[in-house]
């Protein structure tokens, strides 16, 4: 049975920058019939990462709404090569390079996406047959002037950068794709917003409902700061071994928490709302998400595995060697941080705690705090360290 309305578009605004127009996208899921769910994509390299994956994730939702969702590969794109963010001409692929690549990619996106209920697509399906004539009856649909307003394309005419015909085509051809599979939502990346958007002229020019465009955020990747990418070193590829991804995750500051749980975790909305309130121990949110994530792409035994493989090699690593014990036997499910450091002794007073948490100088199992009003669970055992000579081992459930 189908979700109401309602449930189905906060489900769908999870995440997202943009739904244009919010309205038709309401008037579609009204009508109580599958939409058609289009994602392409040009497979220039063989591996995807965890910024690729937050459209998919989108894509899996719509899945689970009931939608029928198209991934399409830009086999006939890929040789043109998408100026998208680009200064200068891409270099082009052969279409054996995009069909290698392909191939890697239909496996790994089948990690999320429930193969049976997608309908896999390759634009060189219409597009390998047009003619001479039916390129220019698409480029007569589009003026370079509309072309040109794209920020890619604008800076590089004003610096006196070339860019060659074939690139003015990329938004055409993606465009007309939209026709082609009589899409109703195009997923993509807020990089893609004018090509989604030339989709939505095309298929008013071909009498079709126009696709409403969904935009989702660039995950930026383990720095914090720039967009998760292979060539900067700091993304989380989904084939890295269970332990290097379990590092990396762990390895991600606690302020990008809520933001990678939005983007790609399918915890619930409570949890996703007290995460992003900073309510749960950051040590404890990288662990659920390492979790969640290694067996999502590999399965929960190497989750396991490399959760014992980190404690082990990095929390551990500079304790003593005679670790003071201190019995928790409060039985409330959370405690104020203030109040655990001074009721364990490692701070004279809360005022303290809070100050000490501010200097950067208190961890909890080796990760450092920044919210001095963190609600810690009292499960297991914690090694709580204040400054370099205070540590201790609280061992909550036991008796004092």
């Amino acid at each position: 049975m189908a979700l109401p309305v309602t449930d189905q578009l906060r489900e769908i605004q999870r995440g997202t920058v943009d739904i244009i127009p919010l309205e038709e996208l309401k008037r579609k899921l009204e009508t109580g019939r599958r939409l058609r769910i289009k994602l392409g994509v040009d497979p220039t390299s063989p591996d995807l990462h965890l910024g690729h994956t937050v459209v998919v994730n989108k894509l899996r939702q719509f899945q689970e709404l009931g939608h029928v969702v198209i991934f399409l590969i830009g086999d006939f794109t890929g040789m043109i090569g998408d100026p998208t963010g680009r200064s200068e001409t891409r270099k082009a692929l052969t279409r054996e390079q995009v069909l290698d690549n392909a191939e890697t990619y239909t496996r790994q996106v089948f990690k999320i996406l429930d193969r049976d209920k997608t309908e896999l697509r390759f634009n060189s399906e219409w597009m390998d047959g047009f003619t001479p004539p039916d390129f220019i009856r698409l480029c007569g649909q589009y003026t370079v002037a509309r072309l040109l307003e794209r920020d890619d394309f604008s800076k590089r005419y004003k610096d006196g950068v070339p860019i060659h015909v074939h690139e003015l085509l990329y938004p055409l051809v993606q465009g007309y794709d939209s026709v082609a599979l009589e899409a109703d939502v195009e997923v993509g990346g807020t990089d893609q917003r004018f090509n989604l958007l030339v989709g939505r002229e095309l298929q008013r020019g071909h009498g079709q409902e126009p696709q409403v465009i969904l935009t989702l955020p660039l995950l930026e990747g383990t720095d914090g700061v720039q967009k998760m990418s292979k060539s900067l070193g700091n993304a989380i590829g989904i084939t890295d071994p269970p332990t290097e991804m379990y590092g990396k995750i762990m390895s991600i500051s606690d302020a990008m928490m809520g933001r990678y749980y939005e983007l790609l975790s399918t915890v619930d909305s409570d949890r996703l709302e007290a995460i992003q309130r900073g309510e749960v121990h950051p040590m404890e949110a990288k662990k659920q998400l390492a979790a969640e994530l290694i067996t999502r792409f590999h399965d929960s035994a190497a989750a396991e595995r490399a959760a014992a493989d980190f404690a082990q090699r990095f929390q551990r690593r500079e304790l003593p060697s005679e670790l003071q014990e201190i019995a928790w036997a409060d039985s409330a499910p959370e405690v104020w941080i203030c109040h655990l450091l001074r009721e364990t002794g490692l701070t004279k007073s809360t005022s303290e705690a809070r100050r000490m948490i501010q200097q950067g100088a208190v961890r909890i199992d080796g990760q450092r705090l920044d919210n001095p009003n963190l609600k810690v669970p009292t499960q297991g055992e914690k090694v709580v360290q204040v400054g370099r000579r205070r540590i201790a081992k609280v061992v909550f459930g036991a008796s004092a």
